[in-house]
């Protein structure tokens, strides 16, 4: 028979057990969100992106950037059906739409993933890139299971929307820099 300190024990090890489970899932995010921001995000955005349209130009450049965030985007959906992660926070995400709460971001946030999948769509592909836009516009939370035909209809719908606008906003970029460069310091 069991002891009154075995059942305090069990319930003690339960409690740990969803503790460390808790903790587990917000370090994958933690480290996630760092690599993809920081590493993936900011070096091809902010490094890659600009360079390759100054040196390419808008037209060559963008469609090599293309390309090039086609290759990355779906090795990254790869990765992540692969890890069964939401390394991300992408799947706990889809749970926004039923916000309620008071901070306006979050609100908005919620009505905007409440529209139509088109509004979500561009929405969430100016806000990131295909990977995201096609991971969180996939049917059903937490399955990881590859892409159907219409995820990559998504997924090249999304590619062609964020590759525009981020061309156009690098090409910006690039040319402010030229002429600042060119009429401040010559």
């Amino acid at each position: 028979m069991d002891s009154p300190n075995s059942s305090r024990e069990t319930a003690q090890d339960l409690s740990i057990t969803k503790t460390a489970s808790l903790r587990e899932r917000f370090s994958i995010f933690g480290i996630g969100i760092l690599v993809n921001t920081f590493v993936i995000n900011y070096s091809f955005d902010y490094l890659l992106y600009p360079f390759v349209i100054w040196k390419r130009g808008i037209f060559k450049g963008g469609i090599i950037m293309t390309v090039l965030a086609g290759i990355a985007c779906y090795l990254l959906i790869i990765f992540y059906d692969w890890s069964k992660k939401d390394w991300l926070g992408i799947e706990t995400v889809k749970g926004l739409q039923k916000y309620e709460g008071n901070s306006k971001i979050r609100r908005f946030a919620s009505y905007v993933l409440k529209r139509s999948d088109a509004v979500v769509m561009l929405f969430l592909s100016v806000k990131y890139d295909a990977f995201i836009t096609t991971a969180y516009m996939r049917h059903g939370s937490y399955q990881f299971n590859g892409m159907s035909k219409r995820d990559w209809k998504i997924f090249f719908l999304s590619l062609l929307l964020s590759n525009i606008y981020w061309t156009l906003a690098a090409f910006t970029g690039v040319t402010v820099i030229e002429y600042a460069w060119k009429h401040l310091f010559r």
